[in-house]
């Protein structure tokens, strides 16, 4: 008896301890679910899971119970409660089909044994070192019975931490084959939902019989496991969506932990025939192929089914949710087979391609680029009639702001500026892969060379600006690497017909499939996760979006910058004509780019003199809106609206005027509040000036010229897929040497390292060749 009091008071702990407090789950029910839909089809895409009302979610033995399939993981539990009661406080309609009684059982039967064999081992030996004690085989209907109330009673304490009620119903076949227990089963579920409780469904194994082979009625699934009991359920009750988590990642095209086995995203009917099923589960008695024709089952049935992992650490305490919000998590079963390929077989596809695209000669390649400048002129028509369509789009919308539509349009100076930047980028790119940057002697016969290497394949994402698509096009063809595009919604038209006219200038030397332009509803973060066949990102964007891809990325290096907060510092000793054109061309030219200025440093000497009452006339010209800091503040008597922030970045017609005492002082506000990304001096004197660009610590830091010349274009790279404020690989615009990388290749004649051991014939000698200008491995 104290062993069965221990034991409860030990799971009484463990729940305490794996709870979460309510208040950190009534803050997201606060955006409560909102689309109402009438069940008929299922899902064509993950994105539409958003909408799901009635979901179930069937948690697996191997979920549910601990490794050493004796007892619950309670922590895994509580973590899958917690979001299911998320989404009941968002007003869907959750319901559980839960496997775990004969564990729970089983870990109560085998300590009432135990405990039974030391009371007669107590009695009848009469010492107290007792002996060595085995537990029999435990028969699983047993088990069932006696884990099927201590189950029950912790989902219970477990919801009620969220204020939620749930309630236990059993079944067995025979409950759907009998038609009034069919509808009794239906009416007491509906009605459960309707009072918002949750209902706990599990097969009653404490009297179902074995599992007949083959017994499934024709158009009606055979309630063998609890696979099959909860796609029936899930097609007797409408269910928008089946979520089934077990211990694997979801359906692979062949057994997992297999070489060559790839995780298959979406699942089709059909394609059972590419599948090759391992063995079943560690516990439980389905395996995935049962779990598959469970799935096709439900989708038949109207019902979507997306099979994942509930049992790893890493994506357990949101793998429900993220289902729900439509991540791309496990397998997502799917009635609708899009016409092109996934964003995979797209990735396979461009490294394929890229591969041979590294391998042309650097006259092959920057012959595509030329044909791509030319097909910008000479199509630029159709060109600009798709933008026109995307701009009318755009700004009938009214979601986008005045700058970004901006950032949309093209136009032939656009178009024709494009072209000349990328004759450029194709000479240049004659001097790129293959380029021989060291050669070294380590010894006779034995000759070291670090060559120039296209990365691989890259993924560059991109807001509003279509012209970003040719340019980071003609940079990856000039690198030889491969390329997918993901570009915004808002310029798809452009997007499209700019992506046909690099591809039509690729398949002149066979390598139309190197640059990719990804058009299925992909999500970024998705995107950000494919670390195994993507090797760069890129953004291009606003800098939310650069932050939420840095956060996203996982495994995948980001190459870029978050913000452009940029300044032009006037000096005491600036002249009045040089400071007013810096200013003005630095904020005016082009606002909402990122290397436009966003506040303006005073030298405190000029403040009432010439050159600061031009400066601000000019500004109030060009109708820019000032924020003062809070030092230019406190000499007004009127003053503008003062700054919140002096990290911002306006990207518009406006900026923010603070004053400093000196260079040095400039200095340290510019590393205290800038984002390194371009930053400038106005001065006369050289001294001034060259200790301004030796301090500052930016990207890119000029002496009397406008912030608008970091531009890969403008400093000669051709073109630039943007400009990066990192202090590792590439910094500032990152033009072709900043998407290319290195390897070493060694040449000998049957050289071993044990040759150079002391008892060796040979010896390092270490010395380097001369490489002469343009030498290529």
């Amino acid at each position: 008896m104290f062993a069965r009091l221990n034991l409860y008071a030990h799971l009484s702990s463990r729940i305490r301890q794996v709870s979460v407090s309510p208040v950190s789950i009534r803050t997201y029910s606060q955006a409560k679910f909102s689309h109402p839909r009438s069940h008929g089809k299922s899902f064509a895409h993950r994105s539409e899971l958003k909408q799901a009302k009635r979901i179930v979610v069937k948690l697996g033995s191997a979920v549910v119970t601990r490794g050493d399939e004796c007892g619950l993981a309670l922590g895994r539990l509580a973590s899958i409660v917690e979001q299911v009661a998320m989404l009941q406080n968002q007003g869907r309609e959750m319901m559980i089909v839960t496997s775990g009684a004969v564990a729970f059982g089983k870990q109560r039967l085998r300590h009432e044994i135990l405990l039974s064999q030391s009371v007669r081992q107590a009695l009848h030996s009469g010492q107290n070192q007792l002996k060595e004690m085995s537990v029999p085989v435990l028969e699983a209907r047993a088990c069932a019975a006696a884990g099927q109330s201590g189950l029950m009673a912790l989902y219970e304490a477990m919801f009620t931490q969220y204020s939620i009620c749930t309630a236990q119903i059993l079944v067995t076949n025979l409950d759907f084959h009998d038609e009034q227990k069919r509808r009794n089963l239906n009416s007491t579920l509906l009605e459960l939902l309707r009072m918002n409780i949750v209902p706990i469904i599990n097969t009653n194994d404490a009297v179902v019989p074995p599992p007949v082979p083959s017994s499934d009625m024709q158009g009606v699934i055979s309630i063998k496991d609890n696979d099959s009991l909860a796609a029936r359920l899930a097609v007797e009750m409408k269910v928008d969506l089946l979520i089934a988590l077990s211990d694997v990642q979801g359906l692979y095209d062949s057994p997992p932990g297999t070489d060559d086995a790839k995780l298959i995203d979406i699942f089709y009917p059909g394609d059972q025939q590419s599948i090759t099923y391992g063995t079943k589960s560690r516990v439980g008695i389905g395996g995935m192929e049962a779990k598959v024709k469970a799935a096709l089952w439900a989708l038949q049935g109207g019902s979507s089914v997306v099979i994942a992992n509930g049992t790893d650490p890493k994506i357990t305490g949101h793998v429900i949710t993220d289902i729900v919000e439509g991540k791309k998590v496990g397998t997502f079963f799917s009635e609708v087979k899009p016409a092109g390929p996934t964003v995979e077989q797209q990735t396979e596809m461009a490294r394929h391609a890229g591969r041979t695209l590294a391998s042309l000669l650097p006259e092959q390649r920057g012959e595509i680029i030329c044909s791509l400048a030319e097909l910008l002129t000479e199509k630029k028509d159709e060109i600009l009639s798709a933008n026109k369509r995307d701009m009318e789009i755009a700004t009938a919308s009214g979601r986008f702001s005045q700058a970004l539509i901006d950032r949309l349009s093209l136009s032939t100076a656009k178009l024709n500026s494009l072209a000349i930047g990328l004759r450029q980028l194709a000479v240049s790119s004659r001097d790129s892969v293959g380029r021989v940057l060291r050669r070294t002697k380590v010894a006779n016969n034995l000759e070291l060379e670090q060559i120039t290497v296209p990365i691989g394949v890259l993924l560059v994402i991109f807001e509003s600006r279509p012209d970003c698509l040719p340019q980071v096009s003609a940079l990856a063809i000039a690198s030889g690497n491969a390329l997918l595009l993901k570009g915004g919604k808002e310029a798809s038209n452009t997007n499209r017909i700019l992506h046909q006219l690099t591809q039509e200038a690729l398949s002149i030397h066979g390598v139309t499939d190197a640059i990719q332009l990804v058009s299925t509803r992909e999500e970024v973060e998705d995107l950000c996760r494919l670390d195994k066949i993507i090797d760069l990102i890129i953004p291009r964007g606003s800098s939310q979006l650069v932050r939420d891809i840095q956060r996203a990325a996982k495994g995948i290096p980001v190459l870029g910058h978050s913000e452009g907060v940029c300044h032009v510092y006037i000096d005491s000793e600036a002249s009045i004509d040089k400071a007013v054109d810096i200013v003005r061309d630095s904020k005016c030219d082009y606002p909402a780019a990122c290397n436009a200025m966003e506040t303006l440093l005073i030298h405190r000497d000029l403040l009432r003199t010439p050159i600061f009452d031009q400066i601000i006339d000019m500004l109030r010209t060009e109708h820019v809106k000032i924020h003062a800091g809070p030092r230019f503040a406190s000499y007004l008597t009127f003053s503008p609206s003062e700054v919140k922030s002096l990290r911002t970045e306006y990207g518009d017609l406006e900026c923010c005027i603070e004053v400093v005492d000196s260079m040095e002082e400039a200095v340290d506000h510019i590393h205290k509040y800038g984002s390194s990304h371009t930053d400038v001096i106005v001065t006369d004197n050289e001294e001034t000036a060259a200790q301004f660009l030796q301090q500052v610590d930016s990207a890119c830091v000029f002496w009397n010229s406008s912030s608008r010349f970091a531009d890969g274009y403008r400093f000669g790279l051709g073109a630039e897929v943007g400009i990066s404020t990192a202090r590792i690989h590439a910094r500032g615009p990152v033009g072709l040497e900043g998407l290319l990388t290195t390897k070493w290749v060694l040449r000998g004649e049957g050289h071993t390292v044990a040759d150079f051991s002391e008892q060796g014939s040979m010896k390092y000698l270490h010395e380097n060749i001369p490489v002469p200008q343009g030498s290529f491995s």
